[in-house]
């Protein structure tokens, strides 16, 4: 069985990294995996990838300019809209050189394939969905916009007002082409499964809900103390961790929402510690100290955070199926988040964090606060890992994949 992965990125940005992640298992399965990507960071022989400097450095340039159409609405949002029009990239020829059994696609936005090359792939396509931009008009995000039921237009994403904007000339675009190719999608969280099922352009398209999944031997829980003593971070303080990337100034990543809540907690215990962004020029007061640590780049610095701190917080307005969320249970750490998307599926209420009602600050605040004050904290931390092992642990879901990757080619 030879399986062509195909991502924009390997390992830069959460979705790339999901995917890379389940590319390794499957090579530890025994399975011949590869991986082909339009922008490659690791140094990885198994990833494949544009050689030649220019292309390398038109790798860089391809997202800008496939971003260029929606500069033509001066009121659109700052999410990512994607009209993946951009030719040239020459990855279905690649792909189709390759000659694999099975194209496993994942986010493979920033111009990396055109939306009219999706029916040149010659060989059955399996579609890990990410976020919505599958099923809709070009949005990432689509918060509460339901277009993609029946058809996109007046997109609120680019601040549109006319029916023939943008995003309906691309959701035509993707029903013309998609209506070419079968294809099995799969989404990673039931709430995402359910919004694909019920979308016009994917709807009657096979569906399966297999979640990420992450190295439990290496995400695991370690000492506390040391972790703090690795970060510098002080040992007598209740530690609450937030990050992701572009955490402080991407407006889904809810930073907001937790300054509001931040403003409800009143106590001289507590210290904020913030990864994946530096310290903003117009950095925020919360009454307490807060340590920026950057963008990490590696996943040991991860474990040793997540280890490090009380309360990991991901204040997302919308997620699909966070790593964050995924890493921090998996190394004991609680999680507090709001009741949206997919992080029902990793959080249960109560026990292994704390599901705030969406988009509330107060109640974000009243999960910080019943987390740290929680008599029964080491068993909050060892229901999070043990929900990890039982329902992410690579071993466990790679055999999902196999399964799968069989069954389409039994089927052809």
């Amino acid at each position: 069985m030879r399986v062509l992965l195909v991502s924009t990125s390997d390992i830069d940005g959460g979705a790339a990294r999901a995917a890379y992640r389940l590319h390794r298992e499957l090579l530890s399965h025994d399975i011949n995996s590869q991986m082909l990507v339009q922008r490659k960071s690791s140094d990885d022989f198994t990833v494949l990838s544009k050689n030649s400097k220019f292309q390398r450095a038109l790798s860089f340039i391809r997202p800008t300019l496939d971003i260029l159409p929606t500069k033509l609405y001066k009121k659109r949002t700052k999410t990512l809209f994607s009209p993946a029009w951009l030719p040239f990239s020459g990855i279905v020829k690649t792909i189709n050189e390759l000659n694999p059994d099975l194209v496993h696609l994942h986010w493979v936005c920033g111009g990396m394939i055109k939306i009219e090359e999706f029916a040149k792939i010659k060989a059955p396509i399996i579609w890990t969905l990410h976020d919505n931009w599958a099923f809709t008009g070009g949005c990432h995000i689509m918060w509460d916009c339901e277009k993609y039921k029946d058809s996109c237009g007046t997109c609120p994403r680019l601040g549109s007002q006319k029916n023939s904007d943008l995003s309906s000339r691309v959701f035509y675009k993707k029903k013309k082409i998609f209506n070419k190719k079968d294809m099995t999608i799969v989404c990673l969280s039931k709430w995402l499964h359910d919004c694909s099922k019920s979308s016009t352009l994917l709807g009657n398209k096979k569906h399966v809900q297999i979640p990420n999944l992450i190295n439990t031997d290496q995400f695991k829980p370690c000492d506390r103390e040391k972790s703090r003593e690795l970060w510098n971070l002080p040992q007598n303080k209740k530690l609450i961790l937030f990050g992701a990337m572009s955490a402080t100034s991407d407006v889904n990543k809810g930073f907001l929402e937790l300054t509001k809540a931040f403003s409800h907690i009143k106590r001289e215990d507590v210290e904020l510690v913030v990864f994946g962004s530096g310290e903003p020029k117009d950095s925020q007061e919360f009454g307490f100290k807060t340590h920026y640590l950057g963008y990490l780049h590696d996943d040991i610095s991860l474990v040793t955070l997540y280890s490090a701190v009380d309360v990991m917080i991901v204040s997302s307005l919308q997620e699909n199926l966070s790593n964050a969320i995924m890493e921090s249970l998996s190394c004991g750490t609680p999680v507090v988040g709001f009741d949206t998307g997919g992080n029902s599926d990793m959080v249960e209420h109560k026990v292994n964090g704390y599901l705030a009602n969406s988009f509330e600050s107060q109640d974000l605040a009243n999960g910080i606060e019943w987390i740290l004050n929680n008599s029964n904290y080491d068993e909050l931390c060892q229901n999070s890992r043990e929900k990890v092992l039982q329902k992410f642990d690579a071993k466990v879901v790679v055999k999902k994949y196999i399964k799968l990757y069989n069954e389409i080619l039994d089927d052809k």
